[in-house]
C-alpha cells in the first residue's frame, strides 16, 4: 500500500511526525507500507511558500504576531478550494506515487489537497487520513484540522479527538492514536546505572547534580544566550546541555559564549543527538511549548520549563493548557525566572519526581505501530457507492472503546 504523507516545514513538529511515520514503516515492514513524504505548501505555489517563511520568521522573532497570522487563516480559508494554487506540481506527485492513502499531519492540508487528490486519482481510489498532534481544545486549535469528509481522524490524546468532534468530525471516524514520534522515544527506559554512565561518560557532567537541557526549534527559534546570561548572573556553576537545532549561527554563538565562560559546565550537542536518551538523563528541559518536543518530554518523563519569552503563539497556548492541567510544567516569562526555578528544583527534587509521575500517568496508551495499522486498515477497507469506508475499522472501534493494549495482530510488531 502506498502512503503519501502531506507535511509542512512550519515549525518542526509536522515534519517530525511525518518522518516518524516513515521511520516506523522502515523499521518493521510487515505491514508493507510504501511511504513517500511531500511538502505541498513549499513546492506548489509562491504564495504558500511565502506563508511558510512568514510563519517561521514569526516563530523566531515575534511569537505574539502569530495571533494575527492564525486568525487571518481561520477567517479566510485559503486552502478550502477544489484546486489548490500550483496544482500541476501536486498533480505530478500524485500521478507518480499513485497513493492508496493520503496522510496529512498539518492543519492546512486536510481540505483542498484532499479534494484535489480525489479528483485526480478517483474518489473510489484514494483514502484521506488526518493525524493531529495538538493536545487540547480551545483558542489555538485550528478548525482546518477537521474535514468531516476525510476517512479517519487520528488524535494524539482524547482531548484532540474531542476537539475534532466538536468541530464536526463524525465520532465513528475518530481514533485516539497516541504520540507519533521516533522509535527512540518508545525504547525501554534507562536504568539508573545506565543513566549515570551516560551523563558521566558521554556528557562529562556530574550525574548527582541538576542538569538543564536548553532546546531550539529546528528552524532556530531560541533564547539560549539570554538564559545562559541569566544563569551566569544568578546561578553560577550550572550544568547545562544545549541543542541548537539546525542553526549553525546559533551553535557558533553558544560555543563562543561557552569559551568565554569556562566556569560553567555547558555542553553543546549536535542536532542528530539521541534526544530520547538525553531527555531521560537530564533534570528538566527548557523549550517553546510546541507539541512535538512536549510529547517527547512526556514520553521521556522530563519536566518542562516553557520558554514564553516574546509571548505565546495560539497553538502554544493549548499545549500550555494541557500541561498545566496535568501539572508537569512551569512558565518562564522573563530570563530571570529560569535561575529562580532551577534553584528551587535543584535544592528539592520532590516536585520534579512528582511531575515525572504525572507525566507517566498521562502518557497515552496508543503506539505508532497502531497508527500504521489504522492507516493500512483504511486503505484496505472496501468503498461503498458514496466513497466512504463500508464498515467500521476494528482498530478505530477498539480505540474509541478505550482499548489500553494493542490488538493481538499488533503484538508481533511491537519493538522488543
Amino acid at each position: 500500500m502506498r502512503v503519501l504523507v502531506l507535511t509542512s516545514s512550519t515549525g518542526g513538529g509536522h515534519d517530525m511526525r511525518a518522518r516518524a511515520f516513515q521511520t516506523w514503516t522502515q523499521r518493521d515492514q510487515r505491514l508493507e507500507l510504501d511511504v513517500h513524504l511531500h511538502w505541498p505548501l513549499s513546492s506548489s505555489h509562491g504564495l504558500y511558500r511565502f506563508g511558510v517563511k512568514l510563519y517561521n520568521w514569526i516563530q523566531r522573532t515575534a511569537p505574539l504576531l502569530h495571533h494575527g497570522y492564525f486568525n487571518f487563516l481561520e477567517t479566510v480559508p485559503l486552502l478550502h478550494v477544489q484546486t489548490p494554487l500550483g496544482a500541476d506540481r501536486y498533480r505530478a506527485v500524485l500521478e507518480q506515487v499513485q497513493p492508496d492513502v493520503l496522510l496529512s499531519v498539518h492543519d492546512q492540508l486536510n481540505h483542498g489537497f484532499f479534494e484535489y487528490a480525489r479528483d485526480v486519482l478517483g474518489r473510489d481510489r484514494v483514502r484521506c487520513v488526518t493525524y493531529c498532534g495538538e493536545l487540547h481544545d480551545g483558542y489555538g486549535f485550528s478548525r482546518h484540522w477537521v474535514n468531516p469528509a476525510a476517512d479517519l481522524f487520528i488524535g494524539a490524546v482524547p482531548e484532540t479527538c474531542e476537539a475534532a468532534v466538536i468541530r464536526g468530525m463524525p465520532p465513528e471516524k475518530t481514533q485516539v492514536g497516541g504520540f507519533l514520534l521516533h522509535p527512540a522515544f518508545f525504547a525501554p527506559r534507562l536504568d539508573e546505572a545506565s543513566r549515570r554512565a551516560y551523563v558521566h561518560d558521554q556528557l562529562q557532567l556530574n550525574p548527582d547534580e541538576f542538569i538543564l537541557l536548553l532546546t531550539a526549534s529546528s528552524r532556530g527559534a531560541n533564547n539560549h544566550l539570554r538564559f545562559l546570561e541569566a544563569l551566569h548572573r544568578d546561578h553560577p556553576g550550572i550544568q547545562a546541555v544545549v541543542l541548537c537545532g539546525r542553526s549553525e549561527v546559533t551553535r557558533q554563538r553558544v560555543e563562543r559564549w561557552v569559551r568565554d565562560h569556562r566556569a560553567h559546565r555547558v555542553r553543546v550537542l549536535p542536532h542528530d543527538t539521541d534526544i530520547g536518551r538525553l531527555m531521560q538523563c537530564v533534570s528538566a528541559i527548557v523549550t517553546r511549548p510546541g507539541t512535538g518536543t512536549t510529547s517527547e518530554a512526556i514520553l521521556s518523563q522530563c519536566p518542562l520549563l516553557f520558554n514564553c519569552l516574546g509571548g505565546l503563539m495560539p497553538q502554544e497556548l493549548i499545549t500550555v493548557k494541557f500541561c498545566r492541567k496535568n501539572g508537569f510544567s512551569e512558565m518562564i516569562r522573563q530570563p530571570q525566572d529560569l535561575p529562580r526555578l532551577v534553584r528551587q528544583w535543584a535544592g528539592n527534587p520532590e516536585p520534579l519526581q512528582a511531575m515525572r509521575q504525572r507525566m507517566k500517568a498521562v502518557r497515552p496508551a496508543g503506539h505508532p505501530l497502531e497508527i500504521l495499522q489504522s492507516v493500512a486498515a483504511v486503505a484496505a477497507a472496501p468503498f461503498t457507492t458514496d466513497s466512504t469506508v463500508a464498515a467500521p475499522i476494528p482498530v478505530v472501534e477498539a480505540a474509541r472503546a478505550g482499548l489500553q493494549t494493542a490488538p493481538a495482530s499488533l503484538e508481533m510488531l511491537r519493538p522488543q
